[in-house]
């Protein structure tokens, strides 16, 4: 009677999924440990860094979420901006360091940008047992990826947003103000909506930029290379914090129309200055050419339009500025290194215990990588831990570096309890 119910038993999915979960960490383990054996007499492939665990207040969270977000500085946005990367800049060496670091971090889910060449990406992903979903801007020869592990989490649907073709006012009879832009800039929002498996109502919102749509059953993580610092008004406006007049200085100086939006003004360089690699302008942050000063017509947001257009919505949260503000409150920041330990800023302002570098590089070194998360009526977010990031020392000759990062930008990662 027994055997016979032996050869009745069949395992649940559930158990199957467990199952191959597990044997695929033993053969991650076994790789490992082969590749520790044959390359002894070899510098490590990245620079390793410490977890760090945070004192949770919560008995039972109802689930635990690992996120990593990463800029990897894909092959067609490398150039002779890295001078003192030397080897790292071949692809043969950083791409090799790039997967074994995205890996290293074994998040549930992954945000990466700047991503191409998804040809040799996809099939270590898929080994480790990820499935993920790309998205690229129009015109761009890199984009944005969401990977996740398929044991734990469904696709059931994505989106993908142009911010050139968003509209941000609907009193206007031009089209070009009804959306309100200074340039073209060929950047997108991209959305996942990811279930948990075994169920359609409990899942996570991911999302690779800032968005204004609240979900108001899942909660949801956004994540990504911003490229603005936590003292820039564009961060101030999606925490919550009011304006300083510092930063509105700063917007009214930001407010000119490139000659992407209107064909008519006139250059004022002939210096090609190539934005990512793929062929656009140059990063308008180092020098503003090719512009004009806007005009009302033209539609550009005021202060009051701005902080009218984010007080309503859902304020994110910053799963480092928290972390490492939590750190440095119970008394252990050890090896603790802010954004606001370099740039004067008052503690109790959101952002300052962002990390102090995100990417670091011979000609720039800033703060410009984030994991955002939202919480709902539903459900709220903790963060219980998150990976130091790279001290300054070890980032001083500049990224990438072979042993050290084979990105400019630092690789984040944090763990969030869901209750």
């Amino acid at each position: 009677m027994e055997t016979k119910r032996m050869l009745n038993y069949k395992p649940t999915a559930e158990q199957l999924a467990l199952a191959e979960e597990r044997r695929r960490q033993r053969e991650a383990k076994k790789l490992q440990q082969q590749n520790t054996q044959s390359q002894t007499h070899l510098p490590p492939m990245f620079l390793p860094r410490p977890w760090k665990s945070l004192p949770s207040t919560q008995t039972a969270p109802r689930s635990t979420i690992k996120v990593m977000s990463w800029n990897v500085c894909g092959s067609s946005s490398c150039s002779n901006l890295f001078p003192t990367s030397s080897k790292a800049l071949k692809t043969s060496h950083r791409e090799p360091m790039i997967h074994a670091e995205i890996l290293s971090h074994s998040a549930d889910i992954m945000c990466m940008q700047a991503m191409d060449r998804l040809e040799k990406l996809s099939p270590v992903l898929e080994k480790a047992g990820y499935s993920s979903a790309y998205a690229t801007g129009p015109g761009k020869q890199h984009g944005c990826l969401i990977a996740y592990k398929q044991m734990k989490y469904n696709r059931v649907d994505e989106l993908i947003i142009e911010y050139d073709k968003q509209e941000v006012r609907k009193d206007s009879s031009y089209p070009v103000a009804r959306i309100g832009s200074s340039r073209v800039t060929k950047n997108i929002g991209f959305m996942v909506a990811l279930a948990e498996t075994g169920t359609d109502h409990q899942g996570v919102i991911v999302a690779t930029t800032h968005l204004f749509w609240h979900p108001a059953h899942w909660p949801c993580i956004i994540a990504g290379d911003f490229n603005f610092t936590p003292d820039d008004p564009a961060y101030s406006l999606l925490v919550g914090d009011p304006l300083t007049e510092a930063q509105s200085q700063r917007l009214h100086m930001s407010r000119v129309i490139h000659i992407t939006i209107d064909p008519t003004v006139l250059p004022t360089t002939k210096k090609a200055d190539d934005e990512e690699g793929d062929g656009s302008e140059a990063d308008p942050d180092r020098v503003i050419n090719n512009s004009r000063v806007a005009t009302s017509s033209d539609g550009l947001l005021s202060d009051l339009e701005l902080t009218s257009l984010f007080i309503h919505g859902a304020k994110l949260r910053s799963a480092y500025d928290e972390g490492q503000r939590a750190q440095r409150d119970n008394g252990t920041p050890g090896d603790l290194y802010t954004f606001g330990d370099r740039v004067p800023s008052p503690p109790t302002r959101l952002g300052a215990h962002e990390p102090m570098w995100t990417s670091y590089t011979h000609y720039w070194k800033a703060t410009l990588d984030y994991i955002f998360f939202v919480d709902t009526p539903k459900h709220s977010i903790n963060v219980a831990g998150y990976l130091n990031p790279h001290r300054t020392t070890d980032m001083k000759s500049g990224l990438p570096q072979i042993g050290i990062c084979g990105s400019d930008h630092v690789s984040l990662c944090a763990e969030l309890l869901l209750s």
